[in-house]
């Protein structure tokens, strides 16, 4: 996380206005009681008591979202234009496509946090479809081809700049403090993955041959990898940069974080602790890789990361209905994901009620030349008729584009709904 300069904090009075006036119906949507409502619902649902189905949606592509200028950024800076888009894009997604969302009572001020990081990036070719999306095709050049290239992963070292942190939270402060509070924020949670890192650093062919043909390196590669990764959270906590995240953070690739089973009996909220949080990993590139190896290569590494956590999101795009057996052992999981390619009614007898089932409906519906509100339907009452008993989250993510048609969307978000308050 990174603050800006103290050039960049300077605030014109139109900016100010402008911040002001976005703040403003922040607060006044944040203190409706249906927030309160939605956030007890989601809490249930994490507590495996669910009322309802929840619904949420995320990974949105806002390039092609602007109506009416609703998304235009008008402040004069970019540090100014980065607090405004959040602020515009969840107004927005209230407006237009709220189903389950919650918004936030206060203003984040993200804690200004350093680290040397892993000492190796990506060489990658890349091929781009449309200028204005950050989605795109990558081809990786290898960079770990045997032990020896291991030693590239590097330990992060991690420092806080406290004093640059305190001033961008000053400075937020005299634009919003009077309408909404300003809140330092750390780490809420934090994705890991660590074959999303691995497979840029090998190449996707070459580790997916790799974990036959040179298993040594892979399980080396892996280990470092992780090591790094814990050593890095270490730091993180023993700086006080952990924060809570059962509310409306997003807990893996699934929805919110809401349940009474955090922060836990023993906690301090001078200085939170992964225990007291969820943490979640994911193997996204074992799609078809079996569960035995998907244990052997991912998981046994990923467990000393898991262990750590309070309760635990596993998954994220890899069909995981046939590999239940293997998620069973992960202490304190809770929720589950499902992608658009498991077997239905495989992974619903496998889930049952015992976790939370983060159903991943294909977002390809919205993609489609010819929108079809009637197929999107369609597939969401067979899924919800199929997996009735379960405790469903319904997560629309992985969005790449709706045809510059951003009321498929909207549409999208009204039929879900419909279908989970029945």
């Amino acid at each position: 996380m990174k603050a800006a300069t103290d050039n960049h904090l300077i605030v014109t009075d139109q900016d100010r206005d402008i911040l002001r006036r976005l703040a403003a119906q922040q607060e006044k949507i944040a203190a409706s009681p249906v927030q309160r409502e939605k956030a007890e619902l989601w809490r249930r649902l994490n507590d495996l008591q669910p009322q309802r189905p929840m619904v949420w949606i995320t990974e949105i592509p806002w390039h092609e979202m602007n109506v009416n200028d609703e998304l235009t950024l008008r402040t004069s800076t970019a540090w100014l234009q980065g607090i405004e888009r959040e602020l515009r894009r969840r107004l927005y997604q209230w407006r237009h496509l709220p189903v389950d969302m919650i918004m936030d009572d206060y203003i984040a001020c993200p804690k200004v946090i350093h680290s040397t990081g892993l000492g190796i990036s990506e060489d990658v070719d890349v091929r781009v479809t449309d200028q204005n999306s950050d989605i795109y095709s990558r081809r990786f050049h290898q960079q770990i081809a045997c032990l020896q290239d291991v030693d590239k992963i590097k330990t992060p070292m991690v420092t806080y700049d406290r004093e640059a942190t305190e001033q961008a939270r000053h400075v937020m402060e005299g634009i919003f403090g009077d309408i909404l509070p300003v809140r330092e924020i750390g780490f809420k949670g934090k994705w890991f993955a660590p074959w999303d890192e691995l497979i840029r650093w090998f190449g996707v062919e070459q580790a997916m041959t790799d974990l036959i043909d040179r298993p040594e390196l892979v399980h080396c590669a892996m280990a470092r990898l992780v090591d790094a990764k814990l050593a890095e959270l270490d730091q993180w906590q023993a700086l006080g940069l952990l924060d809570r995240n059962d509310d409306n953070t997003r807990i893996g690739s699934g929805g919110y974080g809401y349940t009474s089973d955090l922060p836990g009996e023993i906690f301090n909220p001078k200085l939170v602790r992964t225990e007291n949080m969820w943490g979640c990993a994911t193997a996204q590139i074992f799609s078809e890789v079996s569960e035995a190896m998907h244990q052997e290569f991912a998981l046994q590494h990923e467990m000393r990361w898991l262990q750590r956590w309070g309760l635990v999101y596993y998954g994220c795009c890899e069909p995981l209905d046939g590999k239940m057996t293997m998620l069973r052992t992960i202490p304190r999981l809770r929720k589950i994901s499902m992608s658009p390619r498991i077997q239905i009614n495989r992974a619903v007898k496998e889930v049952g009620e015992a976790y939370v089932f983060s159903r991943k409906p294909n977002p390809a519906v919205l993609a489609w030349e010819f929108w079809r509100p009637d197929a999107a339907e369609q597939e969401l009452e067979d899924f919800l008729q199929a997996a009735s008993g379960c405790c469903i989250e319904i997560i629309l993510k992985d969005i790449s584009t709706v045809h510059y048609q951003p009321q498929r969307l909207w549409e999208w978000a009204s039929i879900a709904m419909k279908l989970v308050q029945g």
